[in-house]
C-alpha cells in the first residue's frame, strides 16, 4: 500500500491550526477517508517511541510472565491471550503454571489432563498443539524454546504472530508484534480507513510497526503498544485524554476516533438445537469422548445430538441414543435448557435425566471413541465443551 508522511508540528503539543474545525486544510495534510496509512516522519517517530516507552514504564500491569520473561511463560501467555482478555485468562494461566511449571511437564502429562487445564478457554486444538510442541522441544531442543524464527514456525501451533511475540518479548529481538490491540491503536493513530481484516490493512500496519520499532527496545515497545490498546485505546469509549501520544493521532485530529477501526460487517450466527441425556445407572453417570476429527475433538460429553426439523427434543434424544449407543432409554425428567454461543453458531442444549430400559444391555459406541461410567465427583476430572460444563453445574439435585 502506498504510504505518505504526515506533517509534524514543532512541539507535538497541539494539532496544526489548519486541521481544526472550520479551518481550510492544506492538500498535503492528512485527510479523512483516503484509505492510506500515514507513516510518521522521523521526528514524530522518535516522539512516539519516547512517550510510549515512558508511559509503559509507569503504567504497565504486574503480570506473572513479565517477572522474568521466560520463553515458556511468554509462549503460554501469548497462546492463551489469543481472543481472550488478560483479566479472563489470568486464572487459567496461574492454574496451568501450577500444574505444568516447565515444558517437560506438559510433554509428559496425559492429554486429558492438559485439556482439563485448558477447559474454559476454548479452541482446544491450541492446547493439543502446545503439548505436541512441548514434546518436540523436550526431545530435540533439550527442553529450551528455540531462538530462531524459522524453527519456531515449524513447531505445531506457532504461527507468525506467536513466533514474533516469543522472540520479541522473551529474547528482546527486533521484531514487531501486531495483535488486535496494536491493530486498533494503529488504525486510529494513522487513520486507517479500510477494515482491519483486509490483507492490505495488515500489510500496511506491519510495515509501519517495523519502521517505528526502536532498535534494542522491542520487548518494551511492543508491549507498550499492546498495553495502550488494552488500557487506553479501547474498542469502546477510548480514554483519549489519558493517551500519551494523542497529539500524534491523526484520527484524534480529524475527529474520527469513534469511526476507527472501520467496523467489519458482523457475521450472522446460525442456531441449532441439541438434545443430550444425563444417563444414570447405579449412582453413576455415562460420559463419552468425542471423535478425533470434527468439532471439539476428543473432549468428553453427554450423549445426544441435533434435534431434527419437526422433532421434539425428547424424541430426538431417544432416537440419537438408539442410533449412537444402541440402547433404549426412559426419560426421567428435564434438567433444563442451556444456551451457549460459539464462534460461528449458537446452541440451545435441552438436557434430560434418563436411564437404560435394559440395565443389562451395555452401550455400543458408534461415533464416540471411548466411554466411562463415573460418579458425580469424578466428572470434574474430565474436560468438557463449554455448554456441557454449564450442564454439569446445573446437575445438583436434578438427578435421581
Amino acid at each position: 500500500m502506498p504510504q505518505r508522511s504526515f506533517p509534524n508540528t514543532k512541539t507535538l503539543g497541539s494539532p496544526p491550526l489548519s486541521l481544526l474545525p472550520g479551518r481550510p486544510r492544506n492538500r498535503n495534510e492528512p485527510q479523512a477517508g483516503d484509505g492510506l496509512m500515514k507513516r510518521p516522519d522521523a521526528r514524530t517517530t522518535v516522539s512516539i517511541q519516547g512517550k510510549l516507552l515512558k508511559w509503559f514504564q509507569d503504567h504497565q500491569r504486574d503480570l506473572p510472565w513479565r517477572m522474568h520473561y521466560r520463553p515458556y511463560e511468554v509462549w503460554i501467555s501469548e497462546v492463551m491471550l489469543q481472543q481472550t482478555q488478560v483479566r479472563t485468562m489470568l486464572p487459567y494461566y496461574e492454574r496451568w503454571m501450577a500444574r505444568f511449571p516447565d515444558i517437560r511437564s506438559v510433554a509428559e502429562a496425559p492429554e486429558d489432563t492438559v485439556l482439563k487445564h485448558w477447559e474454559g478457554l476454548g479452541y482446544y486444538n491450541r492446547a493439543r498443539n502446545i503439548q505436541r510442541t512441548a514434546g518436540i522441544i523436550t526431545r530435540e531442543f533439550q527442553g529450551e524454546v528455540p531462538r530462531d524464527y524459522k524453527t519456531l514456525r515449524n513447531l505445531p501451533g506457532i504461527g507468525p504472530y506467536t513466533a514474533s511475540a516469543i522472540l520479541s518479548l522473551a529474547f528482546n529481538e527486533d521484531r514487531p508484534v501486531v495483535d488486535g490491540n496494536v491493530k486498533r491503536v494503529f488504525s486510529r493513530l494513522f487513520d486507517l480507513s479500510t477494515v482491519l481484516t483486509a490483507p492490505e490493512s495488515l500489510r500496511s500496519i506491519e510495515e509501519i510497526a517495523r519502521a517505528i520499532l526502536p532498535p534494542g527496545r522491542a520487548r518494551s515497545f511492543n508491549q507498550a503498544l499492546m498495553e495502550l490498546g488494552a488500557l487506553v485505546c479501547t474498542p469502546r469509549s477510548p480514554r483519549c485524554l489519558h493517551c500519551p501520544i494523542r497529539e500524534a493521532c491523526v484520527s484524534q485530529v480529524l475527529g474520527l476516533v469513534s469511526q476507527r477501526p472501520v467496523p467489519t460487517p458482523a457475521k450472522a450466527l446460525s442456531s441449532i438445537e441439541v438434545a443430550v441425556g444425563v444417563l444414570v445407572s447405579n449412582g453413576r453417570i455415562f460420559i463419552q469422548k468425542r471423535p478425533a476429527g470434527g468439532l471439539m475433538p476428543l473432549l468428553w460429553e453427554f450423549p445426544g445430538g441435533k434435534v431434527k426439523k419437526g422433532e421434539t427434543p425428547e424424541a430426538a434424544l431417544v432416537r440419537e441414543l438408539r442410533e449412537e449407543l444402541e440402547v433404549q432409554i426412559q426419560i426421567l425428567g428435564k434438567i433444563g435448557v442451556i444456551r451457549h454461543s460459539y464462534t460461528s453458531f449458537r446452541v440451545a442444549l435441552h438436557a434430560f435425566a434418563c436411564r437404560l430400559r435394559d440395565e443389562a444391555r451395555l452401550p455400543v459406541l458408534r461415533s464416540a471413541t471411548e466411554s466411562k461410567w463415573v460418579n458425580r465427583e469424578e466428572i470434574a476430572d474430565f474436560p468438557f465443551p463449554a455448554a456441557n460444563q454449564k450442564l454439569i453445574r446445573m446437575l445438583g439435585a436434578a438427578l435421581p
